[in-house]
């Protein structure tokens, strides 16, 4: 039996789609940021009781990670299709960085992700891998991305899974100052720095 005395039979027919209470976490993070949401509040919003929500999540920590891996994969079918592209590597490279660092302080992906790394210390094998099958798609096409670039011409001959780990070491720690509100640099001027790096890192002719 479920909650309430319903049985789980009916529960899950009841239950509203998985992804609506995905979508309705990141909207309520959006708006109100980690502190506002609540199993409660949630429950609330898709029609289910607290209750309900934690015999499908089962804790508080897998429906943030659920969240983050479903915002993830939005994010993912975008990356694809900007790689995807034809054109120069150095403007895919571009576009890469440009989905890759957060619009602005608060930034709800960026804020969910940094709550679920907060989390995974406490987190079981099973759940750190579901993090770095995250982080491994981010590298992986830019490693990919770099390659192709150097075997065009565009980049100089560097070797792509290092400085792949390096530009996304970069990337982290900006984004982070940035989706925190650290009053130092905004957008403008941290993209301005990556690209900076980019040019002096992968430039054929150095410059």
């Amino acid at each position: 039996m479920a909650a309430g005395g319903v049985p789980v039979r009916a529960a899950r027919k009841n239950a509203p789609p998985r992804e609506d209470v995905l979508v309705a976490a990141m909207a309520t993070i959006a708006e109100r940021g980690l502190e506002g949401l609540t199993m409660a509040g949630l429950g609330r919003e898709v029609g289910m009781s607290s209750g309900h929500l934690l015999y499908y999540f089962r804790s508080k920590d897998e429906l943030l990670l659920q969240t983050l891996e479903w915002s993830e994969a939005e994010l993912g079918s975008a990356r694809r299709a900007l790689l995807a592209r034809r054109g120069p590597v150095t403007e895919r490279l571009q576009a890469y960085v440009d989905l890759y660092v957060p619009t602005q302080a608060r930034d709800p992906h960026w804020t969910l992700w940094l709550e679920v790394w907060n989390r995974s210390q406490n987190a079981g094998p099973q759940e750190r891998d579901r993090q770095a099958a995250i982080e491994g798609a981010w590298h992986r096409d830019l490693v990919a991305l770099l390659a192709e670039g150097i075997s065009r011409g565009e980049f100089r001959p560097v070797d792509a899974e290092r400085v792949a780990t390096r530009i996304r070491a970069l990337l982290d720690g900006f984004s982070i100052q940035l989706a925190v509100g650290l009053p130092t640099l905004d957008r403008t001027d941290i993209l301005a720095h990556v690209r900076e790096f980019l040019n002096d890192t992968l430039s054929p002719n150095g410059d």
